[in-house]
Parts: structure tokens; C-alpha cells; sequence
């Protein structure tokens, strides 16, 4: 299997597992009836699924590697833009979700950018440097964002009637 097919296969799973993770998102702040954020998840989402689009677009002619879970070689166990669950709370705030969405885009970046330094196939960096130049692109919409929504109070996750989890 060629390093550009290793290569979109990774794209292609980082790009949908996004999407996938902040509808998961979105689907948990609409249950604890935060649609606001769950909103801005769905927008993500919606971006991560037209980043896929564009990547599958590349793809078209190129048989992909079916990768198995633990192949994919990411820095942690998930991709990098999969936001991670830990880090959101049933209370949090737009300006919790751009920066989440934030940290995530820099993630991407910084993962294509690394795969266009390290590759030694020059289809492959040609590749990562535009999915990177993209994913900056993205960054720098998200930070535009981030400086236009106010910061939340330092107790904004106080809840004094929290839900109640049953076992």
C-alpha cells in the first residue's frame, strides 16, 4: 500500500471522527438543554464534514487501507481533532465549545504539519502541507471567534440543583 493511500486513510478518519465526536457533543449538551453550545457542535460537526468532503475528493481515485483501530498513528488513542469528552461539562459555555473546537483544529494542524516535515514521499507532503494550510485556516476563523465571545464568570459550572446519576 502506497504512503499517499496510509496517508488519506488517516485523513479521512481524523476528519470523520471529528464530525462523529462533536454530534456526540451536540446530542449531550441537547439533552441537558444547553442548545446554544449544542448548536456551535453541530456547526463543527457540519465543518468537519465538508473538510471530509474535500478529503474524500482526493481520495476518489485511491484504494484506501482498511486500518484497524490501534494502526492509526495518532499521539493519544483518538484523533486529533476528536474533541475530548472529558473536557466538556453539561454547563459549559460558547466560549468553552470555540475553544475546544480551537484546541482540536490545532491538533489537526500540528499532525499534518508534522506528517509533511517527517515524510520522505512527495506526494504525501504536498498533501499534508495543504490539509495543513487548511487546518490553519480553520484556526484562525476559530480564534476570530474566541476574541468575540466573553470569557464566563469563574463559577459558571456551579450548579446547586445538578442532575442526578443513578447507577
Amino acid at each position: 500500500m502506497s504512503e499517499v493511500a496510509i496517508f488519506l486513510a488517516h485523513a479521512v478518519a481524523l476528519e470523520a471522527e471529528a464530525a462523529e465526536r462533536y454530534d456526540e457533543l451536540a446530542d449531550a449538551m441537547e439533552v441537558h438543554n444547553n442548545p446554544e453550545v449544542a448548536a456551535m457542535f453541530r456547526k463543527q460537526a457540519h465543518f468537519s464534514r465538508l473538510h471530509l468532503a474535500e478529503v474524500q475528493g482526493t481520495v476518489k481515485d485511491v484504494e484506501l487501507p482498511k486500518l484497524k483501530p490501534w494502526e492509526y498513528q495518532w499521539q493519544s488513542a483518538e484523533g486529533p481533532e476528536s474533541a475530548p469528552v472529558e473536557r466538556t461539562h453539561y454547563l459549559m459555555t460558547p466560549y468553552h465549545c470555540i475553544h475546544l473546537a480551537l484546541q482540536n483544529e490545532r491538533r489537526g494542524h500540528q499532525y499534518y504539519a508534522d506528517v509533511a516535515y517527517k515524510s520522505q514521499d512527495p506526494d504525501v507532503r504536498r498533501l499534508a502541507t495543504e490539509f495543513a494550510a487548511e487546518e490553519s485556516q480553520h484556526v484562525v476563523m476559530l480564534e476570530k471567534m474566541a476574541a468575540t465571545v466573553e470569557e464566563p464568570e469563574p463559577d459558571w459550572d456551579l450548579d446547586l440543583d445538578p442532575p442526578v446519576v443513578s447507577d
